[in-house]
């Protein structure tokens, strides 16, 4: 752990400050949206737009890179984010803040391949996986940190906004200045998705499912925490919980995985899941429970992400592994578009009670799946299954998760040194 801090600092010094602003402007909007009087379904177009850019930029940011180059995409981007940020609050419309927001999921996406690829040349192969779990803490610990943030000024105003670009455009600096040489680029031929779903229906399933629980909690929990009237502090604290219970229960549920039926444990965490989020749905009015049942869905979805990749890998030749990487993203990636949306039209129609009823749907449809699946085909060996690496849907792209399938493969090897499919 001490060569990746030493190796990788700056880079990931400048990914924590870029996951606070991110984190910090995608909560800020929800509240002010509920102050300038956007309805719930305008704000789930806003929000719905951030995924709807992510999806598109971690596509396009490879070929950019190789036009251009790391550097050039790092900080042309990174000062599109700056920008777009201040001008929210000069333009409060939702059309030009749901413009903003694809422009910045775009870029966000973007600037993740690029520190990514850094992030990957940085470790080698006795530090990779330890490298990619830093790497996920660091960025989740940005976004708990910056709902803090929000209680230093009035969201009315436009100093909230200015914080979130002033980090963006310093955290570029530590990276830009401490980094080199420029890593070479390059990327695994994707997978078909058909081919991926013959694989592993409920692999595929599972990662559209949690799309939708993902872009419901970093999306629209602060305008549900608005619509229901808590307190800046409350809103705060209520998103911070969420990634709070996905970083402590990360590593339990990873290392129960590799002990037994991943099927029967996906079906496990997700009644959980369902059951956090019925009692969201029933006791939301108390303050307590409802930071209860935000630690546990956040600490449910988030391990089910890398339990679902895990399993997906299960039944994947080692060749494989890497080429499916960007089809389990791009799907991940439909399901988080669309998640705001609906989330939206339940709220507008039931209140704020339909953000719990979302998630616990979406977790209800996992189990009911996953238990269809163990029927129609046998499990994989405990002795025989892969390794589980810790991933995050906070920032994950394909380059990233096809990093994790490399490593995946080694732990493999490792552990059966008579394995040559890699």
């Amino acid at each position: 752990m001490v060569q990746v801090l030493t190796s990788a600092w700056a880079l990931l010094l400048g990914m924590c400050l870029l996951m606070v602003g991110n984190g910090m402007q995608g909560t800020l909007l929800g509240i002010r949206g509920e102050v300038e009087g956007f309805s719930t379904f305008e704000m789930s177009i806003v929000m719905s737009a951030y995924f709807a850019g992510f999806l598109g930029g971690s596509r396009m940011a490879p070929g950019m890179i190789r036009r251009v180059g790391h550097v050039r995409v790092f900080a042309a981007l990174a000062s599109l984010i700056s920008a777009v940020m201040i001008l929210y609050p000069t333009f409060a419309d939702p059309w030009v803040w749901s413009a903003g927001r694809v422009l910045i999921g775009f870029c966000f996406s973007a600037v993740y391949v690029t520190a990514e690829s850094w992030l990957n040349e940085a470790a080698d192969n006795s530090n990779r996986g330890k490298a990619l779990s830093l790497y996920m803490i660091v960025q989740t610990l940005g976004i708990v940190m910056s709902q803090a943030l929000l209680l230093t000024a009035d969201p009315s105003g436009f100093v909230l906004f200015v914080i979130p670009s002033v980090l963006v455009s310093i955290a570029i600096t530590p990276i830009l200045l401490s980094i080199s040489p420029t890593p070479a680029f390059e990327t695994t031929k994707p997978m078909t998705l058909r081919q991926l779903a013959g694989f592993s229906p409920l692999g595929c399933f599972g990662m559209l499912i949690l799309g939708g629980v993902f872009s419901a909690q970093f999306g629209m929990a602060s305008v549900y925490g608005a619509q229901a009237g808590l307190s800046i502090a409350q809103i705060s604290t209520f998103v911070a919980t969420y990634f709070v219970g996905a970083v402590l229960l990360q590593y339990p549920i990873g290392w129960i995985s590799d002990r037994m039926d991943r099927r029967v444990l996906i079906i496990i965490v997700s009644a959980i899941g369902a059951i956090g989020s019925v009692m969201g749905m029933l006791f939301g009015a108390n303050f307590t429970m409802l930071l209860g049942s935000a630690f546990i869905v956040g600490g449910m979805s988030n391990p089910l992400y890398s339990l679902l990749i895990a399993h997906t890998n299960d039944f994947l030749e080692h060749d494989d592994m890497a080429a499916a990487s960007g089809g389990l993203v791009f799907i991940n990636g439909l399901g988080a578009v669309f998640g705001p949306l609906v989330v939206g039209a339940l709220m507008e129609n039931v209140g704020p009670s339909g953000f719990y009823m979302f998630t616990a749907a979406l977790f209800v449809l996992l189990v009911g799946y996953a238990g269809y699946r163990a029927t129609q085909r046998r499990s994989v060996p405990v002795d025989e299954t892969g390794a589980y690496v810790v991933m995050s849907q906070a920032s994950t792209t394909p380059l990233s998760m096809e990093y994790a399938q490399e490593y995946a493969i080694e732990a493999d090897q490792e552990e059966d040194p008579d394995t040559r499919t890699a």
